[in-house]
């Protein structure tokens, strides 16, 4: 029998750059991509209202949303093209070469689009069959890997709505940078189906940037990195486990931080700095929610088993997110660069600081630092990042952050309007979470988690429970 949200295949296709549109280019990595070499491909749905039947989909949007994405790729070429990976020591770029294109898969479910898109936990299953593969990496006779850096699939909902799926690797391009890409491609086709032909201006200031000549390497980042990657690679083992059996016990669910919750929450926070005669602390949206669900998350691990079991509450726990350098570097880089421009940020605290009377406190003084830390110096301590993230990440008590509330996931309108719901899917294998700014209440912030059952429940008993205190 067929999953409710199994999905039937309509057409698969090819969609590059108009031919001839871009030359030969190829781009090298810079200090700021290398990291991202062994990173999970990214995995971004956006879902969308558009109450049609499949034939008109497929007569009337889907060749607009074709012609447009082409007319996009002109300018974001790089998501078009390949990674190219050859033995060592020789180095690894992107290369574009005319005629190479991105997958494009068009289905068509029969599923609930509502539950699909709702905030409430459900199977982490069930938004898989909306992300496409990437095509496999191809293994030329010199042993130089290429490697297609993005593919795309449209679903349509009959009468219902849509889905965007898009996985790409992180190593050409970060969250700015792609959806840049993304809201490009929402505008020209937006154009189009104005009747507007001039979709895009040439000389437009919001087009990309990709001279990587910007990126300077003052502190010799670029070949440590390089050889650690080296080293890394040669004994990293792919994760062959099907994804069935990895999410067999989780389900994911979407937490609303309401702005009203954040200012009582910041305000909590800046009387204690001076009830207890302290330095105010950087209290900005994005530190004191990663504060409150980093605190969450390990309270949620607890079982009435666990609690009477030796918990070393000396033990570090981790908290690792990302920082735009954009604006934070001695030399200057345009807001439209694209590729990887981002600080690698870690912090660390025992256990007992995160799950005692004052966590949130702590919690959030710890994060906040790192972040005015990166006010004075961005790449403080950057040679240490790929180190770190291996050390780290293999001593388990560690959470990341995917996405951002600046990323504006929510102003990408094709021509029928926000989207409904948009989901970082990625982060039901990396256990990292995901932030968004709230579509549906300015200031607010959507948190999206993948958890065992038994976490989830308890994770939404906290959350309710301490959100009503506020």
């Amino acid at each position: 029998m067929a999953q409710p949200n199994s999905v039937k295949v309509l057409e698969i296709c090819q969609i590059g750059p108009p031919p001839k549109s871009v030359p030969t280019t190829s781009l090298p990595l810079t200090f700021f991509d290398i990291p991202w070499l062994l990173c999970r491909p990214m995995q971004r749905l956006f879902f969308y209202e558009l109450p049609y039947p499949t034939d008109h989909f497929k007569q009337t949007i889907l060749p607009i949303l074709k012609h447009s994405l082409s007319l996009t790729f002109q300018h974001f070429f790089p998501l078009a093209s390949n990674l190219i990976c050859p033995p060592q020591p020789l180095k690894p770029h992107i290369l574009y070469t005319d005629g190479v294109s991105a997958l494009l898969t068009i289905t068509e479910c029969m599923g609930d689009f509502d539950h699909i898109i709702a905030n409430y936990p459900r199977d982490a299953r069930d938004l898989h069959p909306f992300v496409p593969q990437l095509n496999p990496a191809r293994v030329l006779p010199d042993n130089t890997r290429v490697v297609p850096l993005t593919s795309l699939q449209l679903t349509v909902f009959p009468n219902s709505g849509i889905c965007i799926g898009v996985p790409f690797c992180h190593v050409a391009a970060d969250g700015k940078a792609f959806h840049h890409f993304m809201k490009s491609w929402a505008s020209i086709c937006r154009k189009i189906i104005k009747g507007d032909l001039d979709c895009i201006d040439s000389n437009s200031t919001l087009l990309p940037f990709h001279n990587r000549e910007v990126i300077k390497d003052p502190n010799g980042l670029e070949p440590n990195f390089l050889e650690e990657w080296w080293n890394w690679a040669s004994t990293w083992k792919e994760d062959t486990r099907l994804i069935n059996d990895v999410l067999a016990d989780k389900v994911r669910a979407t937490f609303v931080l309401g702005q009203a919750h954040i200012k009582r929450l910041k305000h909590m926070i800046t009387s204690q700095c001076v009830d207890k005669e302290l330095e105010p602390l950087h209290v900005s949206t994005f530190v004191v929610t990663c504060a409150l669900i980093w605190v969450y998350l390990i309270k949620s691990q607890d079982s009435p088993v666990s609690k009477f079991s030796d918990i070393d509450n000396d033990e570090l726990y981790y908290f690792n997110f990302v920082a735009d350098c954009r604006n934070r570097l001695e030399f200057p880089i345009p807001s439209t660069y694209f590729g990887n421009c981002l600080a690698i940020c870690f912090v660390s605290l025992k256990r007992c600081e995160l799950v005692g009377e004052n966590g949130i406190f702590s919690a959030v003084k710890a994060i906040g630092n790192k972040v005015r830390e990166l006010e004075s110096g961005a790449l403080e301590g950057a040679e240490k990042w790929l180190l770190d993230w291996k050390e780290i990440s293999e001593l388990g008590h560690f959470v990341a952050v995917a996405g951002s509330p600046r990323l504006g996931v929510y102003e990408t309108d094709f021509g029928w309007g926000r989207p409904k719901k948009s989901e970082v899917v990625q982060i039901d294998v990396s256990g990292a979470i995901s932030l968004a700014e709230c579509g549906d209440e300015d200031g607010a912030i959507e948190v999206g988690l993948a958890l065992s059952r038994e976490n989830m429940d308890n994770f939404n008993a906290i959350f309710q429970h301490d959100l009503n205190l506020l």
